[in-house]
């Protein structure tokens, strides 16, 4: 009964000193630095997002502007940018599958909608990529009967943007890690 207390109160220690000893390793992402180096926010922030190259007035501009859109919220918040330090270069493509037909109609009840998207993070200073990836997301939406166009549009539409939203998500989070560790 007393050796195991005495072990039990062993590990605790062990426990207690190793989270004492790694206490000051541990930093917060978004935390400000108190040395004078740029934050991960300030570097964010720094990341310029030229405009997606897409056909004007097609279905693929809306989707480049959300995502950009999306993108720039998360990377500045409600603050503009600051001067580009780096080049965010977005190429995508776009796909629609149905995944259920109706029997009855031959028109499709379920779709998918996905995006696959590449990415390029140029330093503006030199021009060399210091970064490049991909990503891609798929949502799937219910196609209401073929008498509500408007619904049917509207939950297209709906798609995009999910998958929009996704991809800037998806971006976001590498490029956070891309600042914090530097590779």
């Amino acid at each position: 009964m007393l050796s195991a207390r005495i072990r039990i109160a062993a590990r605790l220690l062990a426990i207690a000193t190793l989270a004492a000893l790694t206490a000051g390793c541990f930093q917060p992402m978004y935390a400000e630095h108190t040395d004078g180096t740029p934050g991960l926010r300030e570097k964010l922030m720094g990341v310029d997002l030229p405009p997606v190259t897409k056909p004007n007035a097609s279905r693929e501009a809306r989707v480049g502007v959300e995502i950009r859109n999306a993108l720039a919220f998360k990377l500045y918040g409600s603050a503009t940018g600051m001067p580009p330090t780096h080049r965010l270069d977005i190429r995508f493509t776009t796909t629609k599958s149905s995944l259920i037909v109706s029997a009855l109609t031959g028109l499709p009840t379920s779709e998918n909608y996905g995006i696959d998207c590449q990415y390029n993070l140029v330093e503006v200073v030199t021009g060399k990529s210091v970064m490049t990836g991909s990503t891609f997301s798929r949502v799937s939406y219910d196609m209401p009967g073929s008498y509500q166009r408007f619904a049917r549009n509207r939950a297209i539409r709906d798609a995009e943007d999910r998958a929009a939203n996704e991809i800037a998500e998806n971006i976001n989070t590498r490029l956070a890690a891309f600042f914090t560790a530097g590779s």
